[in-house]
C-alpha cells in the first residue's frame, strides 16, 4: 500500500465540496437542535404548565419503586426507579419543531431549485432571433 497516494486520497477526499458542506451541516445541527431544547424546556413547557394549571411536564412520571430514605432523609439502599414521562413529552416536542423545521427548509429549497430549473428550461428552449435566422439560411442552403 503507498502511504503517499493513500494520504493525497484522504485530502482529496475530505477538500470536496460535499463532505465540508456535511460537516458544516453537522455544526449547525448541533447549534440548533440546543436553540430548540432551549426553546422547548425554558418557553414552551412553562407556558403549557401555566395553560394547564400549574403542570410541571419535566416531573411527570409513574414510579416503579420508591426510593428507601432513612431518618435522616438520605437514601439508604434504594433509588427510586421510574418512567418519566416529562422528560419524553419535551423530547417529542423539540423533535416535533426541529423536523417541522428541516421539512420547511426542504420545501423552500425544492422550490428554489424547480424554479430556477424552469427558468434555465426557458431559456434553452427559446433560441434567438440570430439563431433562428441561422437557422433558416442553413435550411435554404440545404434546398
Amino acid at each position: 500500500m503507498n502511504t503517499k497516494s493513500f494520504i493525497e486520497e484522504f485530502k482529496e477526499f475530505i477538500s470536496k465540496g460535499n463532505v465540508l458542506d456535511m460537516a458544516i451541516g453537522v455544526i449547525i445541527g448541533s447549534a440548533f437542535g440546543k436553540i430548540t431544547s432551549s426553546l422547548v424546556n425554558d418557553i414552551i413547557m412553562p407556558v403549557i404548565s401555566v395553560l394547564t394549571g400549574g403542570i410541571k411536564f419535566n416531573s411527570w412520571k409513574i414510579v416503579l419503586k420508591e426510593a428507601v430514605v432513612g431518618v435522616d432523609g438520605v437514601i439508604d439502599t434504594t433509588t427510586e426507579v421510574a418512567m418519566n414521562f416529562g422528560s419524553l413529552i419535551a423530547t417529542v416536542l423539540d423533535f416535533l419543531i426541529i423536523a417541522f423545521t428541516i421539512f420547511t427548509v426542504i420545501k423552500l429549497v425544492n422550490k428554489i431549485k424547480r424554479k430556477k430549473d424552469g427558468e434555465e428550461e426557458k431559456t434553452v428552449e427559446e433560441p434567438s432571433e440570430e439563431v433562428k435566422l441561422l437557422t433558416e439560411i442553413r435550411d435554404a442552403l440545404k434546398r
